[in-house]
């Protein structure tokens, strides 16, 4: 019996066409970035600053675990939201979620228990205190991308609740479902990247893919683009290390901005987060250069 064969349209000229998105499984995602963190401290002068990061990480896997379910985003809230071309998480009603504040309230008593530096043990007894506006401000902070300079210790711990809450969240949506919501842009939360990383995995070998800094998401994005202007042009590449590098800045001639790139084709142990607190010194090399950094981490704002 003859079949009627039709064209696969994910797959372009012989190429697989690479999924959109990719979405957090939360506890496992927590427990591999602390051993990346605790694997860095190793060998890093941040060596404190990272074993602190190691056991907060670690507190966040357990409350992933340990939390109530989130409730799960309506499917017609998600459909409305991919036909508008927007993400279906609405990070700014987040701000006073009972459930986030919950996670924000089970990560402050468990960090209670963790050795850490004087400054985040201070900031910590700031944030433990605070009226409840105070923590909502916190919190909104972190989900609009913004950590005003004079409050960064305190905005680390509101930051790790948001990540274990928005984690939780995205993975409760369906990839497939996701659809492209502007440059620079997570299509399930609508936030910025942390960095990026040139895929090794099978199927996605060399391909990119941003990494969203509050919910996890990692999407596909052009190889040689500007992740915060869009731009295609006078992207160039500088590292610390002059020969094969694994952790580079791209850089923007347009927007005069700058985004980590990782290329985990090389070393698939590099972690979005724990790895661009590991290469502070390209922080630092491009700090002199003038130039603004583009990627979004919680856990380096300050330096």
């Amino acid at each position: 019996m003859a079949q009627d064969l039709q064209p696969d349209p994910s797959f372009i000229g012989g190429v697989p066409k690479p999924p959109l998105a990719f979405l957090p499984e939360p506890v496992g995602l927590f427990q591999t970035r602390a051993r990346r963190f605790a694997f860095l401290a190793g060998s890093n002068s941040l060596a404190p600053y990272l074993t602190f990061l190691a056991a907060l990480t670690r507190l966040q896997a357990r409350l992933a675990a340990m939390l109530p379910p989130v409730a799960a985003i309506a499917p017609a809230r998600i459909a409305q939201a991919a036909q508008g071309a927007m993400p279906p998480i609405d990070r700014p009603a987040l701000a006073d979620d009972p459930g986030l504040g919950a996670t924000l309230d089970g990560l402050l008593e468990g960090t209670a228990e963790l050795d850490m530096p004087e400054p985040a043990r201070l900031a910590l007894d700031a944030v433990r205190t605070a009226s409840a506006a105070d923590r909502q401000w916190l919190l909104a902070n972190i989900l609009s991308d913004h950590i005003p300079e004079d409050s960064a210790a305190a905005h680390l711990f509101a930051a790790a609740a948001v990540q274990v809450h928005m984690a939780r969240l995205a993975a409760t949506l369906t990839a497939d479902m996701l659809v492209p919501v502007g440059a620079g842009l997570c299509p399930a939360c609508g936030g910025r990247p942390a960095t990026s990383s040139v895929m090794g995995a099978q199927g996605v070998e060399n391909v990119r893919y941003a990494a969203c800094a509050c919910c996890a998401t990692r999407w596909n994005e052009v190889r040689v683009k500007c992740l915060c202007c869009g731009s295609t042009k006078g992207i160039s590449y500088r590292s610390v290390e002059t020969v094969d590098a694994t952790v580079k800045a791209e850089t923007c001639g347009e927007c005069n901005s700058w985004v980590k790139i990782f290329y985990a084709v090389k070393n698939p142990s590099l972690d979005p987060i724990a790895d661009d607190v590991g290469s502070l010194g390209l922080d630092i090399l491009m700090k002199d250069a003038g130039l603004r950094r583009g990627g979004f981490n919680p856990y380096l704002a300050g330096y």
